[in-house]
């Protein structure tokens, strides 16, 4: 399958690194100009623990292929589009034009209604799925991340496309196993608020890295998201429906937050998907607090611990503390 990974952050770059050892054709869209700037090769240290529990560590300089151009008539098969969700809109304004025969994937958070999210992107054209892979380039511009062994696909309430079918395949062969969501919106708006909670915490600790082993700050992080799961009531989200997701922040912190502390300071695994968001700078971070404390006061839900953090996280000039 021909195969075009939508920009390069990390984890278009690390499944595009693993889709191509699965044999298919990838390139990467960047914008104009980028090529350059990133090279012909990115280096990678990875954690792969599709075929071992502990992982497996992969040191590798990826030699890549970059477009700085996507005509219409092109002849990609898969789109996989994974950007921040702030930056969602832009995305699905270009790539609408520019779809040709190809499915989409829609591959990370979102907070509008999915539906909504797409744009104009034309509906019959989407997958919708989630990574489990995370990490960050590093000031050496090395790629230090994890793959996790499976990945998440879902649906809005009907049974997967054939185009979706045929995308799930791609990912098997590659080694991945699938975990269904069949209320997707439901799943993807539970993720979005637990990563909310956690990185207001991060953002008052300095970065995400700092809450590794810091057992106070993983407590109020897991506060912060408890106080959120009333905003998903509000939303419509049945929560019978996500009992698993939310489970960690509903059970008692005294037994969870030291768990979570050593998980983080003694596995691989678990230090490295947190280790590798050192940037004080991020701004994901931010606009994902931002919009989930303003969701929170348009339905009238109490967020202390958010709201809190605000100074954070507010755009200059409209901080409420």
């Amino acid at each position: 399958m021909k195969i075009l990974m939508f920009g390069r952050g990390v984890i278009a770059t690390v499944y595009g690194w693993v889709l191509q050892q699965a044999g298919h054709d990838v390139e990467f869209y960047v914008r104009p100009g980028r090529a350059e700037t990133y090279g012909d090769a990115v280096d990678l240290d990875l954690i792969d623990t599709r075929r071992r529990v502990w992982g497996r560590r992969i040191v590798e300089r990826w030699p890549v292929r970059y477009r700085e151009a996507l005509e219409p008539d092109h002849d990609f098969d898969l789109i996989v589009l994974s950007v921040p969700h702030h930056r969602l809109a832009e995305a699905t304004a270009f790539l609408s034009p520019r779809v040709g025969q190809a499915t989409v994937l829609v591959f990370g958070n979102i907070w509008t209604e999915p539906t909504a999210a797409i744009g104009a992107l034309p509906a019959d054209r989407i997958a919708w799925g989630f990574p489990q892979a995370g990490g960050g380039f590093g000031a050496d511009g090395v790629l230090r991340g994890m793959l996790l062994p499976s990945v998440v696909f879902g649906t809005l309430g009907r049974p997967p496309t054939g185009r979706e079918r045929a995308v799930r395949q791609v990912f098997r062969e590659a080694g991945l196993r699938l975990r269904e969501r069949p209320d997707f919106r439901g799943w993807l708006w539970v993720h979005f608020v637990s990563d909310a909670g956690l990185l207001s915490q991060g953002l008052r600790a300095g970065s995400l890295s700092k809450l590794v082993g810091a057992t106070g700050d993983l407590r109020e992080g897991l506060l912060a998201v408890r106080e959120l799961l009333p905003l998903l009531k509000a939303r419509g989200v049945d929560l019978r429906r996500h009992r698993g997701g939310v489970l960690l922040f509903r059970a008692p912190t005294w037994l969870t937050a030291p768990a979570l502390a050593w998980l983080t300071a003694h596995v691989a695994l678990a230090r490295v998907s947190l280790a590798a968001h050192s940037d004080p700078e991020a701004e994901e971070p931010r606009e994902v607090c931002r919009d989930t404390l303003a969701e929170a006061r348009r339905l009238g839900i109490s967020v202390p611990r958010l709201e809190a953090a605000e100074p954070l996280f507010a755009r200059e000039g409209t901080s409420r503390a």
